[in-house]
């Protein structure tokens, strides 16, 4: 397992919580934003929970595209193995200029996302219920309330307890 250092937990978070995130499903680019309930997406794919993760640039540091297609097919092994329902999507910052794949996966189980989460290094993934908004879950420790923005923090949940162990279904 990898270990994450984090230098700025709100920062982080805010970023992700900023990014946009989509999944390309039947021909149509469906947009995911924190904070956003998501019915496109639920109605053209149903599911209890959604899970948008990556295994791209582990502990937010760019790596090299060979570096991260590995960790990519990795992960995908990975979620096969458990029998995952995934699809491919993408999260790109607002000015759409730094753009990194990832899955968005269907009822995966919380701690199996922490798992993979931190397996590939990842500190944070987005996760809601069906009917819900999309909801940040940062895998990191939680910064003093007074650093997180508001807006971030009325859609993040924090959890720093890693789970170890396999992937599995």
């Amino acid at each position: 397992m990898r270990e994450l250092q984090v230098v700025d937990a709100s920062e982080l978070a805010t970023a992700y919580a900023v990014a946009r995130y989509a999944v390309r499903l039947d021909g149509d680019t469906l947009p995911l934003r924190v904070g956003e309930p998501a019915p496109d997406l639920e109605a053209y794919w149903p599911a209890e929970c959604y899970t948008f993760i990556t295994a791209w640039n582990p502990a937010s540091e760019p790596h090299s595209d060979d570096a991260n297609q590995t960790a990519d097919a990795l992960m995908v092994a990975q979620l096969d193995a458990a029998g995952v329902q995934r699809l491919a999507a993408w999260a790109e910052d607002p000015d759409g200029e730094w753009r990194e794949p990832g899955w968005l996966l269907a009822d995966m189980d919380n701690d199996l996302v922490d798992r993979l989460a931190h397996e590939f290094g990842q500190a944070g993934v987005l996760r809601w219920r069906r009917g819900e908004p999309v909801r940040l879950r940062m895998l990191v420790e939680r910064p003093r309330d007074s650093d997180v923005p508001a807006e971030v923090a009325d859609f993040t949940d924090w959890v720093a307890d890693w789970v170890s162990g396999p992937v599995t279904a």
